[in-house]
């Protein structure tokens, strides 16, 4: 993609010294012996921004555009190969996941970049302790409780980076960590995956956590937004209610601000429902507000966020799974507001991408708004090669 990249800022570079040459011999010209008119003025073509560049690896087709939005867990090479050639714009690599898409030589992630010839994130949950994904590869590290408990901010940012590292030296792109939940409850589904049940400490953990991701090329992803360590129990089983926003705001969405505004981290947004935000009883994944508030940062410390807004899996967890089919639930979290849907049964990708490709044609998913997501997923990639 970098060689593509490239190309289009040189055929930019290109057409200005064009135009400038053509300017210097219509001067020439029209001079004369006995009147020399002032040379024009002459100005170096800007090079493209960031946002032109993006924009310029937007897919063509409609079709393309809409399945760069969507992110699917994979088993195994020959599926992930099959959901990139689909245009997906990111794979997942679950605890099902074949470990040898990891390690394979001819049939690894380096072989679909080579495949596909285009850019595409690879995701993973690896928070450390309960929560990480072939650590006879990646290594054993510890929990984030255990980290802050041991460790000062700057050797979790070290670790983080080691950690980084590892996940990059296997083509891993993306990481759906750290937590930012603050641990008030003891909920089993939080616990020590939480840095801390302080608001502050939760925050200058996560972010050092952060910055080792991001040194080395990993995007790291904050969640679950708007917090889920007052919910009132497992979204993977249940619905969940939280405390009402008003609650969240002087608690949960704290380390939100401190970790937006120091980093260039992606957020996750989870399904808790939260009284007094968006529609009553719908969970947050799948209404506007929600996507709304991480926008504006209206919550104190916050800060307005333009980056990649992912969903927690849509697919595999009750609190969407019992009201939506998969499909459903990509096209629903894409019109309130997410730029790329996660889920993990890769079965329901076809249809997933037919429904919400209809939806854009008939604009009950508006087009102006789909392309907003799809360029923000390849600013990301622009990030991530800036990084490196």
């Amino acid at each position: 993609m970098w060689k593509r990249l490239k190309s289009v800022a040189a055929t930019v570079a290109v057409a200005g010294v064009l135009l400038t040459g053509c300017s210097e011999k219509d001067s020439s010209s029209l001079s004369t012996p006995t009147s020399t008119p002032p040379a024009p003025s002459q100005s170096a073509t800007p090079a493209p921004s960031a946002r032109d560049l993006a924009r310029a690896q937007i897919p063509d087709q409609q079709r393309e555009q809409v399945a760069s939005l969507m992110m699917v867990g994979v088993a195994n090479y020959d599926q992930a190969l099959d959901a990139l050639n689909q245009g997906v714009g990111g794979i997942f690599i679950g605890s099902w996941t074949d470990e040898n898409l990891l390690t394979e030589p001819g049939r690894n992630i380096e072989a679909l970049r080579e495949v596909v010839g285009r850019d595409f994130s690879v995701s993973i949950d690896f928070e450390g302790g309960r929560v990480q994904r072939a650590t006879n590869i990646l290594g054993d590290f510890p929990s984030p409780r255990v980290m802050a408990q041991t460790m000062t901010p700057e050797q979790v940012e070290d670790l983080a980076e080691i950690l980084g590292t590892g996940l990059a030296a296997h083509g891993v792109t993306v990481n759906f960590a750290p937590v930012v939940d603050v641990d008030a409850w003891g909920l089993p589904v939080v616990g020590d995956r939480s840095f801390s049940n302080d608001p502050a400490v939760a925050a200058t953990y996560a972010t050092a956590f952060a910055k080792g991701l991001s040194q080395v090329g990993i995007t790291p992803v904050f969640k679950h937004f708007p917090g889920h360590g007052r919910a009132s129990g497992d979204s993977h089983t249940q619905d969940v209610v939280t405390p009402s926003l008003d609650e969240l705001k002087t608690y949960d969405l704290i380390p939100y601000g401190q970790a937006l505004s120091e980093t260039d981290g992606a957020v996750m947004v989870g399904h808790m429902i939260v009284p007094g935000l968006g529609t009553d009883g719908v969970p947050s994944s799948l209404d506007p507000a929600t996507y709304q508030l991480l926008r504006s940062g209206d919550y104190p410390g916050g800060v307005p966020f333009d980056g990649v807004i992912y969903t927690d899996d849509l697919s595999g967890m009750s609190s969407i799974s019992a009201t939506h089919s998969p499909a459903e639930a990509v096209l629903a979290a894409l019109k309130a507001g997410a730029d790329q849907a996660l889920w993990i049964d890769y079965a329901s990708l076809s249809s997933a991408i037919d429904l919400v490709d209809a939806a854009v044609t008939s604009g009950e998913y508006p087009q102006e708004q789909m392309l907003e997501s799809a360029l923000r997923i390849q600013l990301l990639y622009l990030t991530r090669l800036e990084q490196k």
